[in-house]
């Protein structure tokens, strides 16, 4: 007669610990709380291997799935919800909360993007010339992202004092 293979109340304790809480608890102190006193570290480590316990991981995966479900981002419930936060803002007047979800919204979407320009060098020891020099450098390679508007800087007429 086969036996069939099923959860143990401790491997369920021990796949609900280590989902519940992600991050709070190490797979040792999970294994240790569901009822695994010695050798709770490798112990862990079998439970999660599938080759070992293919039911205790399997369940695992069907916990995890089933959080990302409840608690998951999704594109359109992100922008939904700062749509929320943005309208519920401008009810209450709180003009800057409003324009900070808006520009959430907006990067969420893709219509902004973050760039930073990291250089290297002290401006300290150049020289005026080569300072005027880096500044054309860095507006010609960057000149679709910097937008001088409404007059355009006139680099030799910069004064740099010595």
């Amino acid at each position: 007669m086969t036996r069939i293979a099923i959860l143990t109340d401790k491997q369920k304790k021990f796949a609900e610990l280590l989902v519940y809480n992600q991050g709070k608890m190490s797979p040792a102190e999970c294994a240790h709380e569901a009822g695994y006193t010695t050798s709770s570290r490798s112990r862990a480590s079998e439970l999660k291997n599938p080759k070992y316990y293919p039911l205790v991981a399997k369940y695992i995966g069907e916990l995890r799935a089933e959080v990302q479900e409840k608690y998951g981002i999704s594109f359109e419930g992100h922008i939904t919800e700062l749509a929320k936060i943005r309208d519920e803002a401008l009810k209450t007047k709180a003009w800057s909360a409003a324009v900070n979800a808006e520009v959430s919204r907006g990067k969420a979407g893709g219509l902004y993007f973050d760039q930073k320009l990291v250089l290297t060098g002290n401006v300290d020891t150049m020289s005026p010339d080569e300072i005027k020099d880096r500044l054309r450098k860095i507006l010609e390679e960057n000149k679709e992202i910097i937008n001088i508007t409404p007059d355009e800087i006139k680099l030799d007429e910069l004064e740099i004092e010595d």
